[in-house]
């Protein structure tokens, strides 16, 4: 009887061990992204095309910017093309977890509830939020304090951490919920809104696009933000991968060679 319940004990660890070293075993290639990738020829991006510099759908139905560039860059270091799938910020989650892309690019900023759902890739860019209004009334909105009145009309487009800042931090002003994000700062020129709370990379390329629009103290940010890619949950391989390309592109000049393409 003892020698049975020391095999039904050992059987038991036995089975455990394996079980544990199962979960904790790194995912193959074979069933990696990056394979699946590789075998299609195709690279998929999920990209809005409404967020200059990081992506823009011109009219032509041509797709250009800091992460468009980037994004063909890792394409061609996997050997394949990339094919940018069109989504909008209120459904980029949606659309990615669809599986209608690998990858998704485009000034996404990282926060903890997209990381419940996605990996993020190490940090494209540290950005953070920032007012840009008129600059004839740049003076009147410093801190928080004077954004957060009644009399301020602030802007911002839905669907994204823009919004979700305006809701957080800006609930005694005066909402305006705008849906075209490449259009949203005329309204600002035109006087149909006073400020608007946007990522601080913005703000700068708006200003030379919008010369009557100014940053407000753009070197120091009201929040702190990053910036990255989104790529599936769970695929390890995948993301070290993207991970090794960024930190090479990164290292060898040619990211920033980008940046400044479309910054400068």
């Amino acid at each position: 009887m003892k020698s049975r319940w020391i095999a039904v004990a050992l059987s038991m660890l036995l089975g455990a061990f394996c079980s544990v070293s199962q979960a904790q075993a790194p995912a193959s290639v074979g069933n990696s992204r990056l394979d699946a990738v590789i075998k299609s020829g195709t690279l998929r991006v999920c990209t809005t095309g409404d967020y200059k510099p990081y992506t823009f759908l011109r009219p032509d139905g041509q797709f250009e910017g800091i992460d468009i560039d980037l994004a063909k860059s890792l394409a061609a270091s996997l050997g394949v093309k990339a094919d940018f799938v069109k989504t909008t910020w209120p459904h980029l989650m949606s659309d990615f977890l669809a599986d209608k892309c690998d990858v998704a690019v485009g000034g996404i900023s990282v926060s903890l509830e997209r990381a419940k759902r996605v990996y993020f890739s190490h940090v494209v860019m540290v950005d953070g939020k920032s007012p840009i209004a008129r600059c004839a009334d740049v003076k009147k909105y410093q801190t928080l304090a004077q954004l957060d009145r009644p009399s301020v009309r602030a802007i911002f487009n839905p669907g994204g951490t823009n919004e979700k800042f305006a809701r957080a931090y800006l609930s005694k002003a005066h909402l305006i919920e705008y849906p075209d994000n490449v259009t949203i700062f005329d309204q600002i020129v035109k006087g149909k809104a006073d400020v608007m709370v946007t990522d601080t990379s913005e703000t700068l390329l708006q200003h030379k696009l919008h010369p009557t629009l100014c940053p407000v103290n753009p070197g120091k940010p009201l929040q702190y933000g990053e910036k990255a890619y989104m790529l599936p949950m769970g695929d390890n391989v995948f993301r070290a991968y993207v991970d090794q390309w960024l930190h090479l592109t990164k290292a060898t000049g040619a990211y920033q060679k980008v940046v400044d393409k479309w910054l400068k």
